[in-house]
């Protein structure tokens, strides 16, 4: 079965936005078993989104749109789906209701007539819900594929995929099934380990897949089944990753499960009802940042202490400055220092802290750009270790983030 997805907005093609509905989408639908065979990001024009709706209903079976579906005039989307389906508008009573409660509720300006005439939606159209806002999806079927329309606000539109339309995707169609798992790795770079692998690779199925998917010091190796018998494929994969790790066993990390590592830490800390705290230094909070963009993180991570500046360090952390002195602020000891101070100031069990130079200036320490300390302090011990991260200062932070969480699932499983 094959999926398009088409995005409406003269912002994404202006480079205003960028487009990560169609990333959202793409992720979810693979994960059911439908192939996305294309891409397309159109205009607010008629002929346009006309002309993308046709080519795409002669190629898929789903065709998703997003955005278009605001109150003001370059939001066509609506009228653009009645003239391609020989439809009309009709006032929804239960989108009207909503609307009118998300204005009386939450929003401080009067509710207009535009606002109002967000509740019209094509006749046939079956309404989608939006919890979150006052654009409605819609699905609609097609002579050849069903067209589904979701507002372009990116949070509004995964809450309205995830609760409704994904649940009608399932029971609607009919899909292979999809297997995957996925290894990460850390220490060597994808092309020296498809060299490694090279001959286990050679000879995979047809209906099997591996993908490597770099991102600043880990390479995630992705394989996928695809097939109609699910005991079969179930037992296909454990042999073939078992198979992998063999082969990659020095510089595997462990198993994503398809989750970011900070869900995986989520879980880890909580099943094992431990806190953590980060002594953030040349990341700037980026750890904490990234722990906490996942819903229920409070259940273990207390809070962070951004010492970016060494009086920071010395004031609030009570680094000794004797010890900054005789070993610079960049340095092993000063990253266990900190580990250990902001453990015991926010009573946590474990402590991570972050020290280094991310350039492009030096700073208050003759460390080169690059050179890194990352500070780790629990029940099993305080140590740091150190890295080179390059010279670029975006990726020299992002991936001692990066490290720093790949650490903290190696403490925590200590326990």
């Amino acid at each position: 079965m094959r999926a398009e997805i088409v995005t409406i907005g003269d912002e994404i093609l202006i480079g205003q936005i960028v487009d990560t509905n169609s990333a959202f989408i793409a992720s979810e639908l693979h994960k059911t078993g439908i192939s996305v065979f294309q891409i397309s990001s159109v205009q607010d024009e008629r002929n346009h989104i006309l002309t993308a709706l046709k080519e795409a209903e002669s190629r898929a079976d789903l065709v998703i749109i997003t955005g278009g579906l605001g109150p003001t005039r370059d939001d066509i989307t609506k009228h653009v789906l009645c003239e391609f389906f020989n439809d009309h508008l009709v006032e929804n009573t239960e989108v009207l209701k909503h609307i009118e409660h998300l204005f009386s509720t939450y929003i401080s300006t009067p509710i207009s007539d535009l606002n109002r005439k967000q509740a019209l939606v094509p006749s046939r159209a079956t309404v989608l819900k939006n919890l979150y806002g006052t654009a409605p999806g819609m699905w609609m079927q097609g002579t050849k594929a069903v067209f589904v329309s979701l507002p372009g606000v990116p949070f509004e539109m995964k809450r309205l995929f995830l609760d409704q339309l994904k649940p009608r995707i399932l029971t609607s169609f009919k899909r292979p099934v999809l297997l995957q798992r996925t290894l990460i790795t850390y220490g060597l770079g994808e092309s020296a380990i498809a060299e490694r692998i090279a001959d286990w690779e050679d000879v995979l199925p047809a209906h099997v897949k591996l993908a490597y998917l770099p991102n600043l010091g880990r390479v995630r190796l992705r394989l996928s089944l695809k097939g109609t018998d699910l005991p079969a494929l179930e037992q296909e994969l454990n042999n073939l990753t078992e198979s992998l790790k063999s082969r990659i066993s020095d510089i595997l990390f462990g198993e994503e499960d398809g989750e970011a590592l900070e869900e995986t830490l989520l879980k880890s800390f909580s099943h094992r009802g431990m806190t953590l705290s980060t002594a953030e230094s040349f990341t700037g909070g980026r750890i904490a940042t990234q722990l906490t963009s996942v819903p229920g993180t409070s259940a273990y991570f207390k809070g962070s202490i951004v010492s970016y500046a060494t009086e920071v360090k010395t004031k609030v952390l009570h680094i000794p400055e004797e010890l900054i002195r005789l070993h610079s602020v960049v340095s092993e000891e000063v990253a266990c220092a900190m580990a250990q101070q902001v453990r015991t100031l926010l009573n946590t069990d474990i402590g991570i802290a972050t020290t280094g130079n991310a350039g492009p200036e030096k700073g208050d320490s003759d460390s080169p750009i690059g050179r890194v300390f990352i500070g780790v302090s629990s029940p099993a011990g305080t140590y740091a270790l150190e890295f080179t991260m390059g010279n670029h200062r975006e990726r020299i932070v992002q991936k001692s983030v990066h490290k720093a969480m790949e650490l903290l699932q190696q403490e925590i499983l200590k326990f």
